[in-house]
């Protein structure tokens, strides 16, 4: 099967290290007020590993604390901790946790071989859904984009779209990434994601949307670096349809997890469930760790032989091609 056939994935466990967040962007249903927040402690934290065995990844998605405050260095802390507990258990943590400090991105970085954060995007339409969310500022995302490329930290961004945003502001943010990656080399993934509306049910995407998104893959597609990789979450597109994101472009379903802790009300499909759905198109499934192999080689020793013996368990024996009723 020739490559461009290829599709990756990663198996997934998702910590909320804290809801609690400073930020209150204009359409974000996950975070709490600071003091309403109960921190994730690390009995339950096991636990939660230990439900979910066969996911390598451990995605850290926290809400933020303001620099400065003094519950900057606690939480900072549970972070440490809890990629330490990962670690442990035999996973690799990925941090997304908002804007970090040189200090605090080089201290999570000598645990994580890959962390992330959302450029989101730039625009009218993003200020005003960012106004009371000081850490959303285009300045400060790209300056945190700058600082992971001048650690040598393997890092995934991505662009949160159709809140309003036009087509010249998306390739202009695309354009930015393109820039970024040609200066330092560092973004292995780009997320594409399309911003969906809370409700105890999903709304799936209409066909103008779908239309529109898929204009948007091809575009950055062409825009960014080959070595990056677009990723777009399965349970955010209708999965009939999956199939012309991918031949739009896409090439990596990212990290899946038995539900989405932002999208709830939109189901992950299961991974036989792609197996079978990719396979009548001609694509070939095949799981990874969060942190794709072209950036091993940037990753401090001992966490590349932990990614190394992690592959080889996770990659296994060869499989022989799957026969699927289509």
């Amino acid at each position: 099967m020739a490559p461009g056939r290829l599709i990756t994935w990663s198996p997934s466990v998702t910590l909320v290290p804290s809801r609690g967040c400073f930020n209150a962007c204009g359409y974000c249903s996950f975070r709490l007020p600071l003091h309403q927040a109960i921190p994730l402690e690390p009995p339950e934290a096991l636990a939660q590993l230990q439900r979910r065995p066969q996911a390598l990844e451990v995605l850290l998605l926290s809400g933020e604390v303001a620099p400065g405050s003094p519950e900057r260095r606690p939480w900072l802390g549970r972070l440490l901790a809890l990629s330490r507990l990962a670690l442990a258990q035999g996973r690799l943590p990925h941090t997304n946790a908002g804007p970090l400090s040189p200090r605090e991105m080089a201290a999570l970085a000598r645990l994580n071989p890959s962390m992330g954060l959302m450029l989101e995007g730039l625009g009218p339409a993003y200020d005003r859904l960012h106004r009371r969310a000081p850490s959303k500022d285009l300045s400060v995302r790209l300056g945190q984009l700058q600082q992971a490329g001048r650690l040598g930290v393997p890092f995934t961004t991505g662009l949160l779209l159709g809140v309003g945003e036009t087509q010249a502001e998306r390739r202009q943010a695309l354009e930015l990434l393109a820039q970024l990656q040609r200066r330092w080399g560092h973004l292995q993934e780009v997320i594409l994601q399309p911003w969906r509306p809370d409700g105890e049910q999903g709304r799936p995407l209409d066909r103008q949307e779908r239309a529109d998104l898929l204009a948007t893959i091809a575009l950055a597609r062409r825009l960014l670096p080959p070595e990056v990789h677009l990723q777009m979450p399965p349970n955010l597109w209708p999965l009939e349809a999956l199939p012309e994101a991918l031949e739009a472009g896409i090439d990596d379903l990212g990290g899946i997890d038995g539900t989405d802790v932002i999208n709830p009300a939109y189901p992950q499909p299961t991974p036989q469930q792609l197996e079978r759905l990719l396979g009548c198109h001609g694509w070939r499934l095949r799981p990874r760790l969060c942190v794709h192999r072209a950036w091993w080689p940037w990753l401090p020793p001992g966490l590349r032989q932990r990614v190394q013996r992690l592959a080889v368990a996770l990659e296994g024996p060869a499989a022989s091609p799957a026969h699927h009723a289509c």
